[in-house]
C-alpha cells in the first residue's frame, strides 16, 4: 500500500508533487532500505501525514522512523505518540492506547517533515539532502496547507525554515533559538518558497519529543499543552 494512501484525513499528496518527490529520492544514499523492505513499502514513496488544507495548526518534524514507515504517516513512533497522547486527551478525554486512536488524535492538524524518508540509524539527514528536498517540502506547505501557525519539533525542524532564505531571516532564527524562552515564545517570519510564493508563518518551537531527549522528554507534554492553549486563545 502506498504511503500516499495514509494521510491523516485520507487526502493524498498531489500526483505531480508525489512524482517529483520520487524522482528526488531516486538513488538517495542513506535511505534505510531494510526497514522499507520489512514494511513492504516502496522507499521512493514519501511519508507525509498531510491533513485538512484549512487546518489551523501544522506540526513540522525531522524525518520518519521505523514505525512511521510501517504505518505510513509521521509522528506515530514513541516520540510521535508522546505528542499525539496530548492531542488525544484534549479531544477525547481518555488515555491513548492504540495506533488507531493515535491517528484519530491527529485529524484536524497538518503534518509534514523536513525530509520524508527514513535515514539509516535515524541520524539527521545532511544539509545537502535537506537542501535537495527543501523546495519540494516548501511547495507542499505553501500549496497543500493554508494555515500560518507551525509547531516545530526540535532544532532540525526549526532551522529548516532558514534553508534558502535570507541571512537576516536565518539570524532571526538563531537569535530566537538562543533565548531561554524559545519554547514559550513565537517567531513570525516571512517565508519565501519556490517561484516566489510566500506566506507569513508563525513558528512555535518545541523540543523534539523523542524518549532519547532526556532533557525535555518529560516536560514535552506540558510545553505542548501550553502552546495549544496559546493558539486557541489567539484563534
Amino acid at each position: 500500500m502506498s504511503a500516499r494512501q495514509h494521510s491523516t484525513d485520507g487526502r493524498a499528496l498531489p500526483a505531480d508533487l508525489h512524482a517529483r518527490f520520487r524522482e528526488a529520492a531516486r538513488n538517495l544514499p542513506g535511505v534505510d532500505r531494510a526497514v522499507y523492505d520489512d514494511a513492504g513499502r516502496d522507499p521512493g514513496d514519501p511519508v507525509f501525514g498531510l491533513g485538512p488544507e484549512q487546518a489551523p495548526i501544522a506540526f513540522f518534524g525531522r524525518d520518519p522512523g521505523r514505525d512511521e514507515v510501517h504505518v505510513g504517516v509521521p509522528f506515530i513512533g514513541a516520540g510521535g505518540k508522546q505528542l499525539r497522547r496530548v492531542l488525544y486527551q484534549r479531544h477525547y478525554h481518555g488515555e491513548l492506547v492504540t495506533t488507531e486512536q493515535a491517528l484519530a488524535a491527529g485529524r484536524g492538524y497538518f503534518w509534514a517533515n523536513t525530509v520524508p524518508y527514513k535515514p539509516v540509524g535515524n541520524k539527521a539527514w545532511s544539509m545537502r539532502v535537506k537542501r535537495q528536498f527543501q523546495a519540494l517540502v516548501a511547495e507542499l506547505l505553501l500549496t497543500c496547507w493554508q494555515g500560518r501557525d507551525v509547531i516545530t519539533l526540535g532544532r532540525e525542524a526549526f532551522f529548516w525554515f532558514g534553508i534558502g532564505q535570507s541571512p537576516a531571516l536565518r539570524q532571526h532564527l538563531e537569535h530566537h533559538w538562543q533565548t531561554p524562552t524559545r519554547f514559550e515564545t513565537t517567531l513570525s517570519i516571512d517565508y519565501t518558497g519556490p517561484a516566489g510564493a510566500s506566506r507569513r508563518f508563525r513558528l512555535h518551537p518545541l523540543p523534539h519529543p523523542s524518549p532519547l531527549n532526556a532533557t525535555w522528554f518529560k516536560r514535552f507534554p506540558g510545553l505542548l499543552e501550553a502552546r495549544l492553549r496559546q493558539l486557541e486563545a489567539a484563534h
